[in-house]
């Protein structure tokens, strides 16, 4: 019965987090509602789906608590503070609330050459309203700095051994069900060598993805996130997805110290037992 009840407050978060942004931003046509909708019953399927079935899927991590609660409540608070913001800006654009001051000052403050928030802003289309680019800036500000404290919070929690527990057992096959450990070369060299990649991909795509954004304009209808919605989504997911990504690769780094550590430590016992004495017929 308690595993029954945490799947439904986890679809139920879900649900309350993909449809909290048109909640409360506002002129939201009954269009959009629905597809909103429609995708928040999706979202809570899945989540469903995956924790209530016996064997792992798609969710890495599901029984290495409390990663992913880390990573829902990271994104839940960007997209919260994302959806206040424009609220706020919407309805009283000539009154500053506190969330909208705190976020101009990160966004003068991170303004500076060759950063992600600047490089975000000059991927956007030319000819864009003043006050659309200062939105985007103050938001993608916002947004990287909460994913940036996130980060900080998950270190911390691993140098002080919260994740992974020490005392509790670490399943690779039911924590990364894509992981496939006898294939190629030792396990624990690709979980590092994997984990490395994912912290290098985390740390070059805040950068590298306005100039993909941009080349994409010539292909596609080029995005300029003017909707209130699809700028509360995109730039969450602008700042999430690669700390999401760092998080990931300094996980499966650490499981691989791990396993080495408990090969060591097997090695070392099997070493402290003494061998059976030998006769002189044995051979």
């Amino acid at each position: 019965m308690s595993q029954v009840l945490l799947v439904f407050l986890r679809a139920v978060l879900i649900l309350l987090m993909v449809l909290c942004p048109a909640l409360l931003v506002p002129v939201i046509s009954p269009e959009v509602g629905q597809a909103v909708t429609l995708l928040a019953l999706l979202a809570a399927f899945v989540v469903v789906t995956e924790y209530s079935a016996p064997y792992p899927g798609l969710i890495e991590f599901r029984d290495a608590k409390p990663y992913n609660r880390m990573r829902f409540v990271l994104l839940g608070t960007i997209v919260l503070a994302l959806a206040l913001l424009q609220r706020d800006l919407f309805l009283t654009p000539d009154v500053a609330g506190p969330l909208a001051r705190v976020a101009v000052a990160l966004g003068n403050m991170l303004s500076f050459s060759f950063s992600p928030v600047t490089l975000l802003v000059t991927a956007l289309p030319a000819g864009l309203p003043a006050a659309h680019l200062a939105n985007v800036t103050v938001s993608a500000a916002l947004a990287l700095v909460i994913a940036l404290l996130g980060l900080g919070v998950f270190l911390g929690g691993l140098v002080a051994g919260y994740w992974p527990r020490r005392n509790a057992i670490f399943n690779v096959w039911v924590n990364l069900p894509n992981f496939d450990p006898t294939k190629g070369v030792d396990v624990v060299q690709r979980l590092q060598r994997d984990g490395q990649i994912n912290m290098a991909v985390g740390v070059i795509l805040p950068f590298s993805l306005p100039a993909l954004l941009h080349l994409s304009s010539f292909l596609v209808q080029p995005v300029t996130l003017q909707i209130p919605l699809a700028l509360v989504w995109g730039v969450a997911l602008w700042a999430f997805i690669p700390i999401s990504l760092i998080m990931r690769g300094i996980s499966m780094y650490r499981i691989g110290q791990m396993i080495r550590a408990q090969r060591r430590r097997i090695a070392e016992a099997e070493e402290a037992v003494p061998l059976p004495p030998q006769s002189a017929y044995s051979s």
